[in-house]
């Protein structure tokens, strides 16, 4: 696992073997956060990181400057594997949650500014997460809610939708709560081509 960029970027952690998280692959990892860049400044963000598998996307936030980042992974190696990589960053700003992702969506009352979720493709009623998250308590005024999925899914109709990106078969729809109910659900991301 590599760490892109930020105060981490390019350190390496090797994954164990027997992980069977499916990992954000770098060029998409790198590209989604240069959009969440453009939408958000991170020293002043606090983020959830659901279904997280190595933790890639928790150390990215982190790395990039995030002072709250909570980690929620339901399988105990994959967990036990973000807690060492945080050990050994040294950064006490990650609060690693083993536990079950759908749970925690339905039972957590504290807001965050950005919510990522990854889940597994195939994990069942994975086309009822985005209204869940969006249905919830994660998500406070100005939040920033990104669901990671495969093509098959399109979830531009759910409310408060501004975008959708694509990197090779990886997908990203991104959801903006407005700041007020007068704001408009229009993107706010520059119109660039996908690659």
């Amino acid at each position: 696992m590599r760490i892109i960029s930020g105060k981490y970027g390019r350190r390496r952690f090797d994954v164990p073997t027997g992980i069977t998280a499916r990992p954000t692959t770098d060029f998409a990892r790198e590209n989604i956060f240069n959009v969440m860049g453009n939408l958000v400044d991170f020293e002043e963000c606090t983020a959830l990181d659901l279904f997280s598998g190595t933790g890639a996307i928790s150390f990215e936030f982190l790395s990039r400057g995030c002072p709250a980042v909570t980690s929620v992974e339901k399988a105990a190696l994959q967990h036990n594997f973000i807690r060492g990589v945080a050990q050994k960053l040294g950064d006490r700003n990650l609060r690693a949650v083993r536990g079950d992702a759908l749970r925690y969506i339905e039972t957590c009352p504290t807001a965050y500014d950005i919510v990522f979720a990854d889940p597994p493709y195939d994990l069942p009623g994975f086309a009822e997460i985005p209204q869940a998250v969006l249905s919830s308590k994660l998500l406070r005024p100005g939040s920033l809610f990104i669901i990671e999925h495969s093509r098959k899914h399109d979830f531009s109709l759910l409310p408060h939708f501004i975008d959708h990106r694509a990197y090779g078969s990886v997908n990203f729809s991104i959801f903006r709560i407005p700041d007020s109910p007068d704001t408009s659900n229009t993107s706010d991301i520059p119109n660039t081509s996908d690659n």
